[in-house]
Formats: structure tokens, sequence, C-alpha cells
């Protein structure tokens, strides 16, 4: 009876003992298993920085990429404005009158004047004191006329402009084609002539 009962004693630690040590593995995998998982948790928000900053990074770097796009549109929109107002006021110089050309029709009177004092007729002092001073002036407006029309077809042909810049250009492209045809007809003396001694 003692034997049985120190034998079955026996087996049931054994078996015990078994069962112990089967389960020692699995807790200590179900131990390993819990570490990872925390271990990769804790990785996780730090992953989760570094490809925040990653992103922000690259945001960053977009925000400067569209900035500059943005800068470089707007110096070449200031220039367009500023070349279509030269353009008009161009164009109502050469309609109007220039100071350079008010000196260059001076000048030729002055040399008429010097060329017919004495011995020059009645219709060389009126080509020479007044016919180059008045072709002086047309020629100098003329160029003035033509500058702002090429600055206007400039401003108008390049894409991207404004509105309002184009106007403006438009507008100075008109003035400065009509500056020239008055110029050229003025020139030529296609309007005017110049008087002749018998009237």
């Amino acid at each position: 009876m003692d034997t049985k009962t120190t034998t079955e004693k026996t087996g049931e630690n054994a078996d015990a003992a078994a069962t112990a040590e089967a389960a020692a593995p699995v807790e200590e995998k179900a131990a390993i298993a819990l570490d990872k998982q925390d271990a990769e948790r804790e990785t996780e928000p730090a992953a989760a920085l570094a490809g925040a900053d990653a992103d922000e990074a690259e945001d960053g770097d977009e925000d400067d990429e569209l900035l500059a796009e943005a800068a470089a549109p707007s110096s070449a929109g200031i220039g367009g404005a500023a070349a279509a107002v030269v353009s008009a006021a161009l164009g109502a110089v050469a309609l109007t009158g220039t100071w350079t050309g008010k000196v260059v029709s001076e000048r030729e009177t002055l040399l008429g004047q010097i060329k017919t004092s004495g011995s020059g007729t009645p219709a060389q002092q009126i080509s020479e004191i007044y016919g180059d001073a008045w072709h002086s002036t047309a020629l100098v407006n003329g160029v003035f006329a033509l500058i702002a029309l090429l600055v206007a077809v400039l401003v108008l042909v390049l894409p991207g402009r404004p509105a309002w810049v184009r106007s403006v250009a438009v507008a100075g492209a008109v003035l400065g084609g009509l500056g020239l045809l008055l110029s050229v007809g003025t020139y030529f003396d296609l309007f005017l002539s110049l008087p002749t001694t018998g009237s």
C-alpha cells in the first residue's frame, strides 16, 4: 500500500514536473512575444515621428519650390507691367513731341540760317530753315513711336500677362502706331507740304 502510494505520488510528481517543464517554455515564449510586442510599440512612435519628419521636410521642400515658382512669375509680371507702361508713355510722347525733337529741330534751323545767310534764295531758305527742322522733328518722333510699338508688341507676345497689362500694352501699341503713321506722313510731306515762294 505504501509502495503504491509512493509510486502514485512519485508518478504524480513526475507528471506535474513534466507539465511544469512543458508549461515553462510556453510561458517563456509568451513572455518573449510580449517583450517583442512592447519593443515594437516603442519603436512605432519613433518610426512614425521619423516618417512625420520626412513628410515635413518634403512639404518644406515643396513649399520652397512653390515660393520660387511664385517669385519668378511675379518678377516677370513686374517687368511686363513696366514695359507696357513705358510703351504707352513713349507712344504719347511720340504724338506730342519730345525735348530731343525740339533740340534737333532748332539745330537744323540754325544750320539752315547759316547756310542761306546772304546767298540763299527764298526756296532754299524755306527748305533749309523750315523743311529740315520739320523733317528732323518728324524723324525723332518716329523713332520714339517705333520703340513704343516694338515694346508693346513684345509685351503682347509674351504669355501669362494679366489683363490690365495687356490692355496698357494695346494702348501703347495703338499710340505708337498712330505716332509712327503721323511721323512718316510728316517726314514725306504727305499731310502738309512746305510753302512755296509763289504763294
